[in-house]
């Protein structure tokens, strides 16, 4: 049955529609359609889908390019007393197995994509494209589309990540929705949305009603997967006031890519316009919040907002100034702060149980969270993202919020990755014993902060430098030493340019890569690429290996240099033998030394003490291992009263020597830099 109009985001709509005709609607490119065109070409289109036999509840899948004609369609489709899905058209093979999860009683699209869509189905169609839109004969089966409990479906959502599912949204909570948001967040008909999703996504599928159903101007790109550029440059020539975004999107948006900007102090003129940001699909963590938040204009909002696709988008949402003071720790807090208006949170568990706006059965979100003392709701993690290594279930969520702590870490994921896998990246045997579990290893991830990297389009990129910035293996364990048992941490480290992400904007761990093979990973190396660290690609063989024809070669080289330098042959058996393997340990401790300044400065510079120090510390190891066999050798062919001489060997090498020291212990006990010292 078709809900009253009243009852409906229709309703809200037509009423703009009425009051403000000529005010837009949408607007998209040089395409503006304002709200009495929307209004005459949505009721068109209805009459169509009730004459091709659209029952109260069907779906009809929508598929086009053009944005405000997709706009144009599900509203149609609302008033013809259906529900709409909608399909990314740039990607016809998701499209596809999106088509497969809702199965439509009719198909909304164009033609030049209806070959890539419609693979000879019966399934009814409308070309929007036609003047006289052509029907098919034979309709398909609708069963197990139905109503669910509450209503007829007004949407389909499609939830992002490599296995879309349809969520289905009744008229009860796409308007309860609506009226949560408004009441959040205080929508005029003066704003301007920009919306960053996807069309068939729940930001996009539901988010529309934001400003629609406010009265205000739904601004849209001319295509899903605009760049940083576009985005912004949008933002600035339309005068955007309200941004609905993801985690990714918003650091690609207000963080300057080139880092010369310093995060959280210096507002864009480009953005100036935006006076609210929603950020949902993500985790936030509370310093990404504070340094996007500050990167708006004085008075300008950011929300954090979580709700699943089964509520609409709503659940709960968090703002600074909810927080009475700060707090310590921001990098390894995320807040979801209080329900949305109409929502309830039970936590049964630790579980997020989050009961709908419309008053809907609770959702078990398989999210935890946990109640802080000032009545916050605060983020604790995945319940699908703990693993099990041996016999402890390791919760991953909080490593990565310690993984945060680290001064140059910007983003952290933490998996499991089977032995069998490690095996065939390490170039390993398969069954070898290693850390861990019989089945596999904990592995990080880490990348650098958002700001360290320009957009990708831009083509202009920082990442050799914060290559030699982000830690390894042995920094990482260091860093989470005091806080985590032995087992509970990552021995491989891989390093990322950026966490990868799906369609939605949400982290996407099952596109993470396998932590490389030795080999690989110098050829990587060499070409300025983020590689594993530690664990499965440590350098130790290779040094060693390294080290040993070097110090064959001082070997034969001092007799040559110095000759009669190591003649023991006035030396009493047993004390020669001493003095040989002496020579010995200054022959190989050469060739570390050399193997060291080729191969050390990445490594040394990776522990986060600042380039000048890290460089200081590369050079005086070096010394202090390279130096004894020139020093000793000299020394030898010395005169005990050549004073003269004495002197030069004593300021060429004991003098610099204590220099060395020096400086490896201001390095060893100098923590890591931090961010407000990493210009230094």
């Amino acid at each position: 049955m078709n809900p009253d109009p009243a009852d409906s985001v229709l309703h809200h709509f037509r009423r703009w529609a009425g009051e403000d005709p000529g005010a837009p609607a949408v607007v998209s490119g040089a395409a503006v359609l304002d709200y009495g065109e929307l209004d005459r070409g949505s009721s068109r289109l209805a009459g169509h889908l009730r004459a091709a036999g659209l029952e109260p509840g069907g779906a009809v899948a929508i598929a086009t390019a053009d944005r405000p004609e997709a706009v144009t369609a599900l509203l149609a489709v609302l008033k013809a007393g259906g529900a709409y899905v909608l399909l990314d058209p740039d990607e016809p093979a998701a499209a596809r197995r999106q088509l497969a999860q809702a199965p439509p009683f009719l198909l909304l699209t164009r033609r030049a994509l209806l070959a890539f869509l419609d693979e000879g189905s019966d399934r009814r169609v409308i070309c929007l494209d036609t003047e006289a839109p052509q029907i098919a004969a034979r309709p398909v089966e609708t069963a197990g589309v139905g109503a669910p409990a509450g209503g007829d479906p007004a949407a389909f959502v499609l939830t992002g990540g490599a296995r879309a599912r349809a969520v289905r949204i009744d008229h009860a909570r796409l308007l309860a929705a609506h009226d949560g948001w408004a009441e959040v967040a205080g929508f005029t008909p003066e704003d301007r949305h920009l919306i960053t999703a996807r069309p068939d996504l729940g930001g996009f599928a539901t988010g529309w009603t934001r400003a629609l159903c406010s009265g205000g101007a739904l601004v849209l790109p001319d295509r899903p997967s605009a760049s940083r550029e576009e985005l912004r440059r949008l933002i600035r020539d339309e005068r955007v006031s309200v941004v609905h975004t993801d985690p990714g999107s918003a650091h690609r948006l207000f963080t300057a890519g080139d880092g010369a900007r310093d995060p959280g102090r210096t507002p864009d003129p480009d953005t100036w316009s935006v006076r609210l940001v929603t950020v949902t699909g993500d985790r936030l963590y509370l310093d990404e919040q504070t340094s996007l938040h500050a990167l708006l204009r004085p008075g300008a909002r950011l929300l954090n907002v979580y709700g699943p696709a089964e509520t609409a988008g709503v659940g709960t949402w968090f703002e600074l100034p909810m927080l009475a003071h700060p707090v310590a720790g921001p990098e390894g807090l995320s807040l979801l702060g209080v329900p949305f208006p109409g929502c309830r949170v039970e936590l049964v568990g630790g579980e997020v149980r989050l009961t709908p706006p419309d008053g809907g059965g609770a959702v078990a979100t398989g999210d935890l969270a946990r109640v802080r003392e000032d009545g916050l709701l605060e983020f604790a993690g995945r319940q699908r993202d703990r693993v099990v290594i041996g016999r402890r279930t390791l919760d991953t969520y909080r490593i990565e919020s310690l993984l945060r702590g680290h001064p140059r870490i910007g983003g952290a994921l933490v998996r499991e990755v089977p032995d069998a896998a490690l095996d065939a990246a390490s170039g390993g045997k398969p069954g070898e014993k290693r850390h861990g579990s019989a089945r596999g290893r904990l592995v990080a991830y880490v990348a650098p902060p958002a700001h360290a990297f320009a957009d990708a389009s831009s083509g202009a990129s920082t990442e050799a430098s914060a290559d030699a910035e982000l830690p390894d293996a042995g920094a990482v364990g260091r860093h989470l030493a005091d806080a985590l048992p032995a087992e509970e941490i990552p021995r491989t480290v891989v390093r990322l340019r950026a966490l990868p992400r799906d369609r939605s904007g949400r982290e996407d761990r099952g596109a993470l890569p396998l932590p490389v093979a030795p080999g690989a990973a110098r050829a990587a190396r060499g070409s300025g690429k983020y590689t594993a660290a530690g664990g499965d690609v440590s350098p130790s063989c290779a040094v060693g290996c390294a080290a040993l024809p070097l110090a064959l070669i001082a070997a034969s080289l001092t007799g040559i240099l110095w000759p009669g330098s190591t003649d023991l042959g006035a030396v009493p058996s047993g004390y020669a033998n001493l003095f040989f393997v002496l020579y010995v340990f200054e022959w190989l401790a050469f060739g570390f030394g050399v193997v060291f300044l080729l191969a050390g400065r990445r490594r040394t510079l990776g522990q986060g003490r600042g380039r000048v120090l890290g460089t200081a510390a590369h050079l005086a190891i070096t010394y202090l291992l390279v130096s004894w066999w020139p020093q000793d050798n000299l020394y030898r062919l010395a005169a005990k009263q050549d004073w003269p001489r004495q002197a030069a060997l004593v300021y060429a090498f004991n003098v610099p020597l204590m220099i060395a020291a020096g400086i490896v212990a201001l390095y060893a006990v100098r923590g890591p830099r931090t961010e407000a010292s990493a210009g230094s």
